[in-house]
């Protein structure tokens, strides 16, 4: 059980989803394009420094309005929109001309001779474990879409080979790693620490990079880093969340346990996620309240920040400080938890459920993100008028602030990073719902498809989740296509039916999640320990749960 997820509602209110698939094409089209009109237009330039590749590659600012000095661009924010738009089912190797895909290799730093996918083009290992993990993950994911595509394969190898190294001196030659530092120097082959915060959710992130080389190739020192990192979340009893990546670790764990067997506490990594007990980062998970007139239930961020303005809000009678007067979402995290949250259900199905549940009421208030969702008065740069379908998201959700609940705001001009506080590296994550989520003919039941961001898995059938948020039993239509299908529970370990093609309708008990796989009615069907399996293809992993 996800605890969090008990205080969520079954039913977000106000209810209204947005097409997320179509807000992932249309951001596509306005931030690669070259000729868009209107204030700060267009988004996109051409770096042409050459760095690490020798050939030019574009560049988005991380926030409307930031400076475009050649090199000021992110991957977190660059890759993420390639990545996302592939996800969301645009082919982003040829699209108008141009192979976007093979222009993200600029940010695998060979110039400085440490090969490592970083965060800039120009970065160096040692600053932060969260901005060197993610690119990596952002990278190797997009390997997974084009195989072919340049040398994302060779990278992803050749970088996991360096992740490993790294896992060998922080402690696996004695057995025993140890992720509790800032990050890791490469050229120094040593960790890194400051005296002020450490980032042990690296152990996370890696280990989803070593799987998914073992995945890929089979070599044994990836899976033994693998372990290292597993392990180290498993004996730890502190919630080491710290930006995006545990959700990664809790996945690994998931599938590890179902390929391999291991026994890995998936339950407490993902408590970790949702809780905000973070040990390394006060309040870091996700937000289980109603602000204002909207729900937030199932948006990730800070629950403790107050921000700036706020943190001297005090009760007139007591004097004391409004502990319920914090709160700060963030868009990027928020759409990145899926992409690691939904494919683990494959794995571990006990959690499809709280899972279902939690993604219905993201997917809803992610839309508190975007200028059209909230009024005038509730956001902080209502004025800008350059993004008329409203597909560039703020960077954050405020609980409280100008007296107004919720606000939708961001960083960037009270820190004076951009103009506008409306967020390119948030929303460029949003192909991950776009391509992730599909509607059916019961509104709020959603299809969640399990595969889409399941990165290097076995080959599989087509796997759903749905989530029925009502209090009554609904039917929902699934069309099954011309052949005879049988339709499978994972949950249940049962078929809804057999024999079957055209449009079919399954039945969801009231607040209850199915797990369905489609699979041909010819096919043979065996078990092997705990794993049911049609023509040899993995369709239930643990039928002892």
């Amino acid at each position: 059980m996800i605890r969090k997820v008990e205080h969520m509602p079954s039913m977000p209110t106000p209810f209204h989803m947005r097409d997320w698939k179509q807000v992932a094409v249309d951001y596509d089209e306005l931030i690669f394009n070259f000729e868009a009109a209107g204030d700060f237009l267009p988004l996109i330039w051409w770096d042409q420094t050459g760095k690490n590749t020798g050939r030019a590659t574009f560049a988005l600012p991380s926030y409307i309005g930031a400076s475009r000095e050649a090199s000021n661009h992110e991957a977190i924010n660059c890759v993420t929109a390639v990545l996302g738009a592939t996800i969301a089912g645009i082919d982003k190797s040829d699209q108008n001309g141009q192979n976007w895909v093979e222009m993200c290799e600029s940010y695998y730093n060979t110039d400085n001779g440490e090969n490592l996918v970083l965060n800039r083009t120009d970065a160096n290992s040692g600053s932060s474990f969260w901005y060197e993990v993610y690119p990596h993950i952002l990278i190797y994911s997009l390997a997974h879409f084009y195989p072919s595509v340049g040398r994302l394969e060779s990278i992803m190898q050749q970088t996991a080979d360096k992740w490993y190294e790294a896992c060998y001196i922080l402690g696996g030659k004695d057995g025993a790693a140890d992720f509790n530092h800032l990050s890791y120097d490469f050229k120094l082959q040593q960790p890194v620490d400051n005296g002020k915060w450490k980032e042990p959710e690296a152990a996370a992130g890696i280990a989803w990079i070593q799987y998914t080389a073992y995945a890929k190739w089979g070599d044994p020192r990836h899976l033994q880093a693998a372990e290292w990192c597993m392990d180290f979340l498993q004996r730890s009893t502190d919630n080491p969340f710290y930006e995006i990546l545990l959700p990664y670790g809790a996945y690994t764990a998931a599938r590890m346990n179902a390929e391999l067997g291991y026994e890995y506490d998936v339950a407490k990594m993902l408590n970790w996620c949702f809780d905000g007990d973070s040990a390394c980062r006060s309040g870091w998970g996700v937000i289980s309240e109603r602000w204002g007139e909207y729900d937030a239930h199932g948006l990730c961020g800070s629950l403790t920040d107050f921000g700036q303005r706020w943190d001297q809000m005090q009760d007139n009678a007591s004097n004391e400080y409004h502990e319920d007067s914090s709160g700060y979402a963030f868009a990027a995290n928020t759409f990145s938890l899926a992409a690691s949250l939904i494919p683990l259900v494959r794995y571990d199905a006990r959690f499809a459920r709280d899972i279902g549940k939690w993604m219905l009421n993201a997917a809803n208030n992610a839309r508190l993100f975007y200028p059209d969702a909230l009024p005038a008065i509730q956001q902080s740069c209502h004025f800008f008028r350059s993004d008329p379908k409203h597909v560039i998201a703020y960077e954050g959700l405020r609980k409280k602030w100008d007296h107004q609940s919720p606000y939708a705001t961001g960083d960037a001009i009270r820190y004076s990073w951009g103009s506008i506080d409306l967020g390119l590296y948030g929303s460029s994550h949003v192909g991950i719902f776009g391509g992730i989520i599909s509607y059916t003919n019961i509104p709020a039941i959603l299809r969640l498809d399990c595969l889409r961001t399941d990165y290097f898995g076995d080959d599989a059938y087509p796997t759903y989740l749905y989530y029925n948020p009502y209090e009554e039993e609904k039917h929902v239509s699934l069309e099954l296509g011309a052949e005879a299908c049988d339709v499978y529970d994972a949950i249940t370990h049962s078929y809804f039916c057999e024999n079957s093609n055209g449009e079919t309708m399954i039945a969801i008990p009231a607040d209850s999640a199915v797990l369905v796989v489609i699979v041909p009615s010819d096919g043979i069907r065996s078990v092997e320990g705990t794993k049911l399996l049609v023509n040899n293809k993995i369709i239930d992993y643990r039928l002892d749960y």
